[in-house]
């Protein structure tokens, strides 16, 4: 068996994939021929094991230094690569770089150079100004999402990164949006195309709306999120003080959510979405900030409490939803005044709501907080086998674990969560004595 058959083989079975789909043999077969690739391809379509396999099989274990550069717009979408290349299991070390995380603590890591190198455009031109990698080991470039990072300003910051790569061999560049135009500073020339952005390969949602009464959106919504009850929901707000004024009433009603939007410190953003993939809660109050570029399986309803203004804004919002070949519906909540957005070809379905609605109960899983990480050598299996014998748990009484460099979260069955608290409150976890708490 050839060895990239091999690799592949391992990859697939440490991320418990029975088979590649499509999109991801597609991007095998092209890497073969071209050096250029441009990969279009849905939200939840497996993009990212698909353009990550293909560099898996140029990595040389006897080269020393960075050989491969990701590119990304945002620390939520380096953080998720950068878990799901760890989860392949190739054994090459990999380090992510992105603005909110210690400068000092990502160039310390660099003295055993990192094999593969994910971050934001802002951070590493930062690193290379300082000389923190030599960039002359890099050979392969993936510029993921790359027209987001245009958009948001990084054109400088790309073009002197990709001006200091002078061995690049290999260029993929990746985008979920149609009719893209290649920027000229990505060197890509005469690429082959992968586009998977077909009618077929569309989103199955519903589209359906609600009409407030007088006006009252807010109380229209919260009337919504009770009927749909406790499956996980994004409500999308254009702006960030709709989101905190959105958060508060929930509070009030007693409604267990999170927040997200750019004026939070990193660590409140990365704690939100680690909350909300482990399901301790259900519902996401955030801008278009979590429109692109985030893994958040298993998504039932997409809540436009403010209309997007575009369709493209539109059409990025409801791809958090319905993937993967799993269905899901999109809500417009709508003033009297309100009309229909005109980029709409189908009117959607209104729903009148029950008049009489009550909360329904929490979720079953809630975060507790470890204070120590991967820095600390702790992995999941300690996690687990402490918390089986020192707070009592069950295996299916612990939910997903996400192990961070200094910290862990942890869900855990919530019914059962005060009685483990008292029973790990004075533990040391491999032989650490640490931080323990409900995550708030």
């Amino acid at each position: 068996m050839k060895q990239k058959e091999q690799i592949t083989l391992k990859v697939l079975e440490n991320l418990k994939f029975g088979s590649l789909n499509a999109l991801q043999s597609a991007m095998i077969n092209s890497d073969l021929k071209a050096n250029n690739i441009v990969l279009l391809a849905p939200t939840g379509s497996g993009k990212t094991v698909a353009f990550l396999l293909p560099l898996l099989h140029h990595l040389n274990q006897e080269i020393s230094g960075v050989q491969a550069l990701i590119l990304v717009p945002s620390r939520e979408l380096a953080l998720q690569i950068e878990q799901v290349f760890r989860s392949m299991g190739s054994g090459f070390k990999v380090n992510c770089c992105y603005g909110g995380h210690p400068i000092k603590t990502e160039r310390n890591n660099f003295s055993e150079p990192p094999v593969v190198l994910i971050g934001t455009p802002g951070r590493i031109s930062a690193h290379l100004r300082r000389g923190s990698f030599d960039p002359e080991t890099i050979h392969i470039l993936v510029l993921d999402e790359f027209d987001k990072s245009l958009e948001m300003g990084f054109m400088d910051e790309m073009s002197f990164i990709i001006s200091r790569l002078p061995k690049i061999k290999k260029r993929i560049l990746t985008s979920a949006t149609q009719n893209i135009e290649i920027p000229e500073i990505s060197g890509v020339i005469n690429p082959v195309t992968l586009n998977f952005l077909t009618e077929e390969n569309r989103p199955d949602i519903v589209i359906k709306a609600v009409r407030a009464k007088e006006n009252d959106k807010l109380s229209i919504l919260v009337r919504l999120i009770c009927y749909l009850g406790n499956a996980p929901t994004l409500v999308f707000c254009n702006h960030r003080e709709a989101v905190e004024r959105i958060s508060e009433l929930l509070s009030v009603e007693g409604i267990i959510h999170e927040t997200f939007h750019g004026g939070l410190d990193q660590d409140d953003r990365e704690r939100a979405l680690l909350k909300f993939r482990n399901g301790s809660h259900q519902i996401l109050i955030t801008t278009d900030l979590a429109s692109r570029g985030l893994d958040i399986p298993e998504i039932k309803n997409i809540i436009h409490y403010q209309t997007a203004g575009t369709e493209g804004v539109f059409i990025h919002r409801n791809g958090r939803t319905a993937r993967m070949n799993s269905d899901g519906t999109a809500w417009l909540v709508l003033s009297e005044n309100e009309s229909i957005p005109k980029f709409l070809t189908i009117n959607p379905e209104f729903v009148e709501l029950p008049a009489d609605f009550r909360l329904t109960g929490p979720p079953h899983w809630i975060t507790i907080f470890i204070g120590a990480g991967k820095k600390d050598k702790i992995s999941k299996t300690d996690i687990v086998g402490f918390l089986i014998q020192k707070g009592n748990l069950k295996k299916d009484e612990i939910g997903l674990i996400s192990i961070l460099d200094n910290a862990s979260f942890v869900a855990i069955n919530r019914a059962k969560a005060n009685k483990t608290m008292v029973l790990i409150k004075d533990e040391k976890v491999k032989n650490q004595k640490v931080k323990i708490a409900i995550s708030n």
